[in-house]
């Protein structure tokens, strides 16, 4: 097999994340008096590219930005993690896709996104992007750009022989091609309930659910937040991996840790189960970090919270 340029290309959004800090999530017609707030660069894809490279892999992202501000600061930020950028475009007119989140008191958080750009990705131009980038082993897609880039994307990927991972975020219908083009589905419970058409509350509801997704014919993992998460390798049984007890002081970006993390070890050669396992403590560890900690997050400070 032809050696590929990157462990981990990500196929995803990018978005300029306004935090609001409040003691609850406002009821309809509510006026909440907020504590705070401050712009956080995100976007399911931008957040995942991040953290694969701070985990050790070496990243690319493709995607789109807009010419304003927003956008500059979304391509520092991979930057300055070490994310190649060359396949991230600029849009001339379309603005940059942002968000506005509502963090609570306890940690939980609920959020608004606009696309903006994200919207106006060519699926036309990603295997270009994909062969100039040299391709990667990882592929890793997200819902929040059109499903026709995701499948232009996944063809590509396929094409060269790299997994391709879909984390179906935020929960929508997908075509069966896309489904079919996937090695790896990360879902947490809302996301395989809607999938699957089966109530998922725990691990064993996860389990029931899992044949619906395509177990034991592509692998599978449903996280369960604070009650861990179950994995279906598609050759295998389902396997529960217990969560870690800590102090949660935000839970704004652990899915995207847990990807992170996930596909920077399989792009190294560790097993689905070794990856979870490893993936399942760096989330915990991200989820009790202050939001100051969680910017600047590296393996090394993962590993050290949780040992």
């Amino acid at each position: 097999m032809t050696p590929k340029a990157f462990d981990v290309i990500v196929c995803g959004s990018l978005h300029l994340d306004i935090m609001v800090q409040s003691p609850h999530l406002p009821r309809r017609d509510e006026t909440a008096v907020g504590s705070a707030w401050g712009m956080k660069c995100g976007g399911k894809g931008g957040n995942q590219a991040v953290m694969a490279a701070r985990m050790g892999a070496s990243t690319a992202m493709i995607g789109r930005v807009g010419k304003d501000d927003f956008g500059r600061r979304l391509l520092d930020h991979l930057t300055a993690a070490r994310v190649d950028i060359s396949g991230v475009s600029v849009d001339e007119t379309a603005g940059s896709g942002m968000s506005v989140a509502i963090v609570e008191a306890t940690g939980e958080y609920g959020a608004v996104i606009v696309s903006g750009s994200n919207l106006a990705i060519d699926p036309a131009s990603i295997a270009s992007q994909w062969e100039a980038l040299a391709g990667a082993r990882i592929l890793i897609l997200q819902h929040e750009i059109p499903e026709a880039a995701n499948i232009a994307a996944a063809r590509a990927a396929k094409a060269a022989g790299a997994y391709v991972v879909l984390n179906a975020a935020p929960a929508r219908g997908m075509a069966r091609e896309l489904l079919d083009l996937v090695d790896l589905l990360v879902v947490n419970r809302v996301e395989a309930e809607m999938l699957s058409g089966a109530p998922v509350t725990d691990a064993e509801s996860a389990i029931r659910a899992m044949p619906a997704l395509g177990g034991g014919r592509k692998d599978v993992v449903i996280t369960l937040g604070g009650e861990g998460l179950v994995v279906r390798t598609r050759d295998g049984e389902p396997v529960v991996i217990a969560p870690h007890r800590v102090t949660v002081i935000s839970t704004h970006g652990a899915g995207d840790c847990f990807l992170g993390m996930l596909c920077a070890d399989l792009a190294q050669g560790k097993s689905l189960l070794e990856a979870c396992r490893a993936a399942n403590s760096a989330a915990a560890a991200f989820v009790s970090m202050t939001e100051e900690a969680q910017r600047e997050v590296t393996r090394a400070t993962l590993q050290a919270r949780i040992g």
